[in-house]
């Protein structure tokens, strides 16, 4: 005989029961790290936060984030009740003050103008702007602590922009191997979604790299396939590399720092690393490394395999280090300072 199941029935929480004001509470609640989080898998982006109450032109933003996979502002604005021409305005002078930036309006409800606004603003803006607009809901079950929930209600519009970019590459016409390397990449991105990767893909670009967020801005995590073999030094042969790599004016410290756990690293990898760090540029990285043939469109599946299984490790590894960084404990010469 079957039995039926007993479960439960979700409910809608009124949001000022699980925030009081926006300033005081939804804001600090929102720039937390597991919270950001969870905003930036809503959005599909890697987030963190470089300001709260930041300073943009005449008016206060809410939160200031970096996106880590690519660097680029992304600036948010809360509102927890319905949305209105005030933030409205302060949301286009944020964009006209930033020379790149996507806008993040969040709030309880949208107007049908506001939405229209959003979708309007998206198509007639270049690849250096994006606004998204995500009403937030509460939910419980029983007396269960409620959950945040985000609905995107307005979005980029990929479509159009990809068909901008083809008639720039119409235009520019792309060479045999720029054209190759947007060819792979867009395989590639095809593979970690089908697989249900945790590694999210980015954009597919006529370049020999794909970026990956790893929490902090200046570090990321990067997939290569590259036409030059590092190794011996010619074009003779192809490269794949699962890559950190470290950019900014603190690359040098960072490095040395995560360098300084290198036996720990490397027996959680399961492998050992590739350590670069020359002294005569500002960047430094650490690399996992093989040989493939890039033209071999048959073997791509593979080298694709290789990247994704390498990637997802190194992620797993490197993000709890990478977020653990604080340049406050860093001495000048990279040594970590002891508390």
């Amino acid at each position: 005989m079957n039995t039926v199941p007993m479960l439960g029935r979700l409910e809608r929480v009124a949001l000022r029961i699980g925030w009081q004001s926006e300033a005081g509470g939804f804001t600090p609640w929102l720039a937390q790290e597991e919270n950001i989080t969870l905003l930036g898998e809503a959005l599909d982006l890697e987030l963190e936060v470089e300001a709260q109450e930041k300073n943009v032109g005449p008016f206060r933003a809410d939160i200031l984030c970096r996106d880590t996979s690519s660097g680029a502002w992304v600036l948010i604005e809360n509102q927890l009740e319905r949305t209105d021409h005030s933030h409205l305005g302060q949301l286009l002078t944020y964009a006209a003050g930033l020379e790149a930036v996507t806008i993040v309006w969040i709030a309880q409800e949208f107007t049908e103008q506001h939405r229209a606004t959003l979708d309007w603003l998206n198509q007639i803006t270049d690849e250096r702007f994006n606004f998204f607009g995500l009403e937030v809901e509460l939910w419980q079950i029983g007396t269960s602590l409620p959950a945040p929930k985000f609905n995107i209600v307005s979005k980029p519009n990929d479509w159009t922009k990809q068909v901008a970019r083809g008639a720039q590459a119409i235009a520019g016409e792309l060479t045999p191997a720029k054209q190759l390397q947007l060819e792979y990449w867009t395989a590639f991105a095809d593979y970690l979604r089908e697989s249900r990767s945790s590694i999210k893909p980015t954009k597919p670009l006529p370049q020999h790299w794909m970026n990956v967020g790893l929490g902090k801005s200046g570090i990321g995590l990067a997939a290569i396939a590259s036409m030059f073999d590092s190794t011996s030094r010619s074009y003779d042969s192809h490269e794949l590399r699962a890559e950190v790599g470290i950019g900014g004016p603190n690359a040098k410290q960072w490095f040395a720092v995560i360098e300084s756990q290198k036996a720990t690293l490397e027996e959680a990898l399961g492998e050992p690393l590739t350590w670069h760090n020359p002294s005569g540029k500002k960047s430094a990285r650490a690399y996992l490394r093989r040989i493939a043939n890039l033209e071999d469109r048959a073997d791509w599946r593979n080298q694709h395999v290789w990247l994704r299984e390498k990637l997802e490790k190194m992620n797993r590894v490197f993000s709890p280090v990478v977020k653990g960084l604080d340049i406050s404990t860093v001495e000048s010469n990279g040594t970590e300072v002891s508390g």
